[in-house]
């Protein structure tokens, strides 16, 4: 994509250098131009911090899908991967939703299509599909019902037994729900995060033994999820201080911490959440490398021309949003919907 340069003309200032007054005075114009368009801003955990400090609302891909289901608001500016976005649309079909760039993918989602799972479909006949939210539209059309970081083991468990379930497309997420529900009669699809997947358990016991005190938090989508559990329970980490949670578990977590030291295994666009709602404690990642850039595309620059331009918009076929937004309300049906990753 092209960049997209916002000068003096259109703003009063270069965006590019903003600090201090002028970046109150960027955060003023993006809420002016909010105001106008009748929009209401939303970033993910892992976005950049001076946009989750312009947003009316930050959190996890499904609490801001239900934020934007249930604001007044007629247009949703959402500041996080095309498959968020997808996913607030098909909560707010009525509504205009935006996204400032529509090139920001996702490695996980991008693991699994519509025709590749009609294939896996076919290939186990009577089983349940269960799609983690972290999929594409079309892939959601597909599923029986979809499921959060903090849900997926409730959500297999409203599965009968003795019915098969085809979980995709996260293989450590996938792994967690096997070894949480004991079920034997799950197949994953072998799916990953780029960025979870590169937070190893190296990573683990390297920045545990650096800090022996510290409370450890770890994303279920971690390559380092299953070796986590494994480790606590041979002692080699605090089993009382190791925990396995979605984004918005930790931000809840975090507000009752009273460690002077976390250790956190997941995108680091998550610690600035972490620290906003708790200063008595150190947040640290577990992999400071560990950054999305997919996630990071969205700036300040594409953030003003989407409210400007009106772009990019998310449109989705009727023939895959109404399966789609099936499956996701089946979900929700089942119980409280948690953290969307």
């Amino acid at each position: 994509m092209s960049s997209v340069t916002v000068g003096r003309d259109s703003i009063g200032m270069d965006v590019a250098g903003a600090t201090g007054t002028l970046e109150a005075s960027w955060q003023d114009e993006v809420r002016r131009l909010a105001a106008s368009q009748d929009a209401v801003i939303l970033a993910h955990n892992y976005q950049t911090p001076d946009i989750q400090d312009v947003a009316h609302h930050v959190g996890d891909s499904l609490a801001l899908s239900r934020i934007a289901a249930n604001t007044d608001a007629s247009t949703i500016v959402f500041c996080g991967v095309h498959f968020m976005a997808e996913t607030a649309k098909l909560l707010s079909p009525d509504k205009r939703v935006l996204v400032p760039t529509a090139e920001a993918g996702c490695s996980l989602a991008d693991t699994i299509d519509a025709d590749a799972l009609r294939a896996w479909k076919s290939e186990n006949p009577g089983a349940a599909v269960v799609a983690y939210v972290n999929t594409s539209a079309a892939v959601k059309a597909e599923a029986d019902i979809c499921c959060t970081s903090s849900n997926a083991v409730e959500v297999v468990e409203s599965i009968p037994a003795d019915t098969p379930v085809l979980f995709l497309p996260d293989q450590f997420l996938g792994a967690h729900v096997q070894r949480a529900t004991g079920r034997t009669n799950i197949k994953v699809w072998m799916g990953e995060c780029h960025v979870h997947a590169g937070i190893s358990p190296t990573d683990i016991r390297t920045q545990v033994a650096a800090h022996p005190t510290a409370e450890v938090l770890v994303h279920p989508e971690c390559g380092c999820a299953s070796s986590a559990i494994w480790l606590a329970g041979e002692g080699d980490l605090p089993i009382g201080r190791t925990r396995i949670m979605s984004t918005g578990a930790m931000v809840d977590a975090a507000r009752e911490m009273t460690a002077s030291t976390a250790l956190v295994a997941t995108e680091i666009g998550m610690l600035h959440q972490l620290r906003k709602v708790n200063d008595r404690t150190t947040f640290l990642p577990m992999n400071a490398k560990a950054s999305c850039r997919y996630m990071k595309m969205t700036n300040a620059q594409l953030l003003l021309r989407c409210l400007r331009e009106g772009r990019d918009e998310i449109t989705i076929p009727a023939d895959i949003a109404a399966p789609a937004r099936r499956a996701v309300e089946r979900m929700i049906a089942i119980g409280k919907p948690g953290g969307g990753e």
